[in-house]
């Protein structure tokens, strides 16, 4: 597959943005913000996402744009001889196909929910228990689990195939940036709501003693452990954008403007979600009883809701499926440096392998809902999940992180060069001791606490 590079760079920072940019903005940094305290878990998360996030996406990127390779090769170009940092490539790379081995899926559910408000159908559900019926027979049905499931693969390969400017950069640039007309226009909505100021009072304002009621430790913790997972840092999903990245501007800026694209739609969602629960006396939960339940229930009692719903969901759809482009896109840079081969040909294999993998994600809710990895409740989608989450993506950033900064490895003094190539915002040589002696402490604490 031939290289390409970005048409633009408004391409790079939105497909980059997009990739970062996914459900869990959604389903969980509105909720964690609310519980945590509101404005004052918000300021210390932006603290996290400042000294934990944007350093380690410096460093994908930076990786990614000297060695001008993917995932599974770079180390290869940059490593010195006999070492075996290239052996993180391959696990780098197993890890997108076991994100997409459920991540398919969950866009799959945004898909059917977009369609259920289009035609109407999910306007009948009146109460809570009728919404929550609707939620629970398409996870009861691999036949629409799994239609929706293969309409995502085919389109995100279909994309793909296009080529990168042509196809992955032109779709996600019109997705992201519907998305974020699409999330100011919902939040404007629900902030106007008649009763939505206590909902947005819950979210912005400051509450100590609900922080102390949580714990302070646990408040901290939690922004930490955010701001890191929000950026899908570590098993090369950012990697792959900074090797098609000229050299006009330095890195950290650009990995800043990401993180605060990323950070600008997880902080929009809770403008949404808040004021209409509130406004209609709803709880706000996380997960997917939030998107697939709760909200669905307060969009059927709301003036006009059939089509704030079908915006909703159709928002949720870009936020995820700019994701799989971005991934997917990824997954055929890495397979087709290891087999060569046409950028076509590379869409088709890996969409039937992509395809075969996420079965068993969509039969885990039905007809293999006995067979429970991590106990009584937990599905295959939750293994899959803890795997990637809890493992690969802390392990892989920790390898990214020392690969950076370490002599063994690529060394600080290159990644440097790197990094500050271009103008704009420069990595500055004082950091060198934060990188080297804090920050890996800081990210296996993300993964210790994930295991345990």
């Amino acid at each position: 597959m031939e290289k390409e590079t970005f048409r633009s760079r408004l391409g790079f920072l939105l497909l980059s943005a997009g990739c970062a940019i996914g459900i869990g903005n959604v389903w969980k940094f509105p909720y964690i913000t609310g519980l945590y305290g509101g404005g004052a878990f918000v300021v210390i998360y932006l603290l996290f996402l400042a000294i934990v996030g944007v350093p380690v996406l410096t460093m994908e990127f930076a990786i990614g744009r000297a060695s001008r390779k993917s995932t599974v090769r770079a180390y290869y170009e940059l490593e010195k001889p006999g070492s075996k940092w290239h052996l993180h490539g391959y696990v780098a790379m197993a890890g997108n196909f076991v994100l997409m081995m459920f991540y398919t899926t969950v866009t799959g559910w945004m898909m059917h929910y977009f369609y259920l408000y289009c035609s109407g159908r999910i306007m009948e559900a009146s109460d809570k228990e009728a919404v929550s019926a609707v939620y629970d027979n398409m996870l009861a049905s691999p036949q629409i689990m799994g239609f929706w499931m293969l309409l995502v693969v085919i389109a995100g390969f279909f994309i793909c195939a296009r080529g990168l400017q042509n196809g992955v950069e032109r779709v996600s640039k019109w997705m992201m940036l519907s998305l974020l007309i699409l999330i100011i226009v919902l939040a404007v909505h629900s902030v106007t709501l008649e009763g939505g100021a206590k909902g947005l009072a819950f979210y912005l304002i400051p509450d100590l003693e609900r922080m102390k009621e949580v714990g302070i430790g646990e408040t901290i913790s939690g922004a930490m452990n955010q701001s890191f997972f929000t950026l899908s840092l570590g098993i090369g999903a950012m990697l792959i954008f900074g090797s098609y990245l000229n050299k006009e501007k330095a890195l950290l800026g650009e990995s800043i403007r990401v993180a605060a694209l990323d950070t600008f739609v997880a902080f929009t969602s809770g403008l949404i979600i808040f004021p209409a629960c509130f406004a209609f006396g709803v709880s706000p939960d996380s997960g997917p009883s939030l998107i697939f339940i709760t909200l669905p229930h307060v969009f059927n009692n709301m003036a006009g809701g059939r089509l704030w719903g079908a915006l909703f969901f159709l928002f949720l759809f870009f936020a995820s499926f700019t994701t799989i482009i971005a991934v997917f896109e990824n997954i055929l840079a890495c397979t087709s440096q290891i087999w060569p081969m046409s950028r076509k040909k590379a869409c088709v294999i890996n969409g039937i392998i992509i395809a075969v993998l996420s079965v068993p994600c969509v039969l885990g809710f039905n007809l293999w809902s006995g067979f429970q990895p991590l106990g009584a409740g937990k599905t295959i989608m939750d293994l899959e999940d803890f795997v990637v989450s809890n493992l690969l993506l802390p392990l892989g950033s920790l390898i990214y992180l020392a690969f950076c900064v370490y002599r063994v490895g690529w060394g600080f003094d290159n990644f440097a060069a790197e990094a500050n190539t271009g103008d704009g915002v420069k990595v500055p040589r004082w950091i060198r001791g934060y990188v080297t002696f804090v920050l890996p402490v800081l990210v296996f604490l993300v993964f210790l606490q994930g295991i345990l």
